[in-house]
């Protein structure tokens, strides 16, 4: 996060350095006022990064059980879920034998990037030795895949793209469905309690169970494994939606989990070698705003990256606290099993996928109409103003920092942006015309025919017009930690707006010219100073609700899934 700063910069820090994955990030302090509305927004935040901000429907899940496996005192079940309409997700169900009448507590179970997943059997992660010994313990365990991984595998794992983003289809979006499908599945057992469901995984699997815990309160307990860090957020697709980590970071994710009990293990060898001295103190001092730094505990290993077995011991013996209520201060310890061979826990292994299943430009088409139908069928404008200011990373302008320049003004809200805005007096002093046009301040002065009223100010959005400069190179993942040049864009409209008004203006036309409408639709759409848009007609410019002209000329992620220009436009109706 840029600190706030007291004049205009020379440059403008978006353009420079900039956080991703690897930035070694600092904890913040919170009051419980302060961190009860960040909670709130936090959890709004990974809704929106999911793409789940307006909930699908819970529809069927059609368990099918395509076989079982019989230990001695545990099973284990071939089980497939539609999570939703034409999509499966592959797991094993571990179980212990006998829970006639019994209301037992069950585990979540996400695994990582290991090359087998949920069939990985080695000494730094298998997930088979794990599943037998909780079911030998008295748990039901459902691992289950990532997409595009065993039997899930209508989707790669990897997929993303501009198109996809401005929908927020993503891997973790549909991880995360999946998890609290997963959840619904474990409620839905006779034999399971539904108020000790816990959660547990590693590494790309860590991240899966802290996103889930943050948004589902049905986790009673959770033991994120070698992930939660302040010096690595997440290496792939899967943990990096776009807006996920604008302004914050896995700690703060982790810790939503309080004041419900949480183990955080760690390894000397990995991203979480800080973990003793940085992040777990972090999180106490959240649970201590609840009074439960009991709840939150953290161990760390001398070890590579792993969920090995000291890893997965602590992990036991904490959910034997917790879940069982058994605190006799005893660690259990693991038994030696056989895992089984891994097309023995294979869903499809000589089985098809169900005819039902949707290919992935029918999965994204689902997707797509979904989103409309429940943005269509949304009457609380209010509530989608604020989704459409969820999108573009919309910032309430407190105050505007101004640095004079020969023809105009430059521009800031004080946390490293620079937005040169030149200016032309004339008309009424309390009238202004704010003019964007995609090319910058001169080219919108430079346009024939343009009525203006008042004083005249027109902004050289970020990166056009004079703004154009070298920018450090982005790293990957960017949006998941920064808004797109287009947010950018729009913020510093609503900028010069506010700019506006703070002069005295009370009646601000905003007029766009040619296709930087949707920057100015998206502006007058979220401010909350009252604006007149002039801009050409949504009818004469259909291209601006395309796909691939927004992935180019209109570029943020979650746009399109909150109704893109058409809600922007409704929202602006109800202004008026």
């Amino acid at each position: 996060m840029i600190p706030l700063m007291a004049q205009v910069p020379q440059t403008d820090a978006r353009s420079g350095p900039v956080t991703g994955t690897d930035t070694h990030f600092e904890a913040r302090s919170y009051s419980r006022a302060e961190w009860d509305a960040r909670r709130s927004d936090l959890k709004q935040r990974i809704l929106f990064a999911a793409g789940l901000t307006m909930m699908p429907e819970k529809t069927a899940l059609h368990p099918q059980y395509t076989g079982k496996l019989e230990g001695s005192d545990y099973t284990i079940e071939r089980v497939l879920l539609e999570t939703s309409p034409g999509f499966f997700l592959g797991g094993n169900l571990y179980r212990p034998k006998n829970l006639a009448g019994k209301k037992t507590p069950a585990i979540v179970h996400p695994h990582g990037h290991w090359a087998y997943g949920r069939l990985e059997n080695q000494p730094l992660y298998s997930a088979p030795t794990l599943g037998i010994n909780m079911a030998k313990q008295g748990y039901v365990v459902f691992a289950y895949d990532m997409v595009g991984y065993n039997d899930t595998s209508q989707v790669a794992h990897r997929f993303t793209g501009k198109r996809e983003q401005l929908w927020q289809f993503t891997p973790l979006g549909l991880q995360l469905w999946n998890s609290i499908r997963v959840v619904d599945f474990l409620e839905s057992l006779p034999y399971v309690d539904p108020k000790r469901i816990g959660a547990t995984g590693a590494s790309g699997g860590g991240t899966q169970t802290f996103l889930l815990d943050a948004v589902d309160d049905r986790i009673a307990a959770a033991v994120p494994v070698n992930m939660v860090s302040l010096i690595m957020q997440g290496g792939c697709i899967c943990e990096n939606a776009p807006h996920l980590r604008i302004g914050t970071n896995n700690v703060e994710t982790a810790a939503l989990m309080a004041p419900r009990p949480m183990l955080v293990v760690a390894a000397t060898g990995d991203w979480t070698r800080n973990v003793p001295k940085e992040e777990f103190p972090a999180l106490q001092k959240i649970y201590a705003l609840y009074g439960a730094t009991d709840k939150v505990e953290a161990v760390q290993f001398d070890s590579p990256h792993n969920y090995h077995q000291q890893s997965r011991e602590a992990m036991y013996t904490f959910f034997r606290k917790t879940l069982l209520g058994i605190n006799d201060g005893k660690q259990v310890k693991e038994v030696g099993v056989e895992a089984p061979d891994a097309r023995d826990l294979l869903v499809l292994w000589n089985e098809k996928m169900p005819a039902r299943a949707k290919t992935f430009d029918e999965l994204f088409e689902a997707w797509k109409q979904h989103a409309d139908r429940q943005t269509n069928a949304e009457m609380d404008l209010k509530l989608l103003r604020e989704r459409l200011a969820m999108a573009v990373e919309a910032q309430p302008v407190a105050k505007v920092l101004t640095q004079k320049m020969q023809d105009g003004v430059t521009l800031s809200r004080g946390n490293g942006d620079r937005v040169p805005v030149r200016v032309k007096a004339g008309g009424p002093a309390d009238t202004a015309t704010i003019l964007v046009h995609r090319d910058g301040a001169a080219a919108a002065l430079a346009t024939q025919g343009i009525v203006t009223q008042g004083t005249v100010y027109a902004p050289d959005l970020y990166l056009t017009g004079s703004a154009r400069t070298e920018i450090t190179p982005r790293l990957t993942h960017h949006a998941t930690f920064h808004p797109t040049d287009d947010a950018y864009r729009v913020q510093d409209i609503l900028t010069a707006i506010e700019y506006a008004r703070s002069q005295g203006a009370r009646k601000i036309r905003l007029q766009a010219i040619g296709d930087a409408g949707p920057w100015a639709i998206l502006a007058a759409a979220v401010s909350s100073t009252p604006v007149e848009l002039v801009a050409e007609p949504l009818s004469a410019n259909a291209h601006w609700t395309y796909d691939d002209w927004l992935a180019e000329h209109c570029f943020v992620p979650g746009l399109q899934q909150v109704g893109g220009i058409r809600t922007a436009l409704r929202v602006l109706a109800a202004k008026k």
